[in-house]
């Protein structure tokens, strides 16, 4: 799911011309750091994908818009 929501960042960051340095500056998150969530190597908070979602100018629900299996992770706890 980090890697669904990290590639949903990049899609939208692209899709605005924005840089990591861009969402950086937005975020008050270092690039690196914004790099590593893009990558889906770090868990997101609430708070995080709020922030996020601003840089974006978008909802906070558009960065859960991509296909989900649900039966990939329906047994997982």
């Amino acid at each position: 799911m980090r890697i669904l929501i990290g590639k949903r960042i990049v899609e939208i960051r692209m899709r605005n011309n924005q840089t990591q340095q861009d969402l950086e500056f937005l975020t008050g998150i270092d690039s690196a750091e914004v790099s590593k969530y893009e990558k889906g190597k770090r868990n997101l908070t609430l708070k995080t994908m709020i922030k996020f979602a601003v840089a974006l100018k978008v909802h906070p629900k558009e960065l859960f818009d991509f296909d989900f299996d649900i039966n990939r992770y329906k047994n997982e706890e």
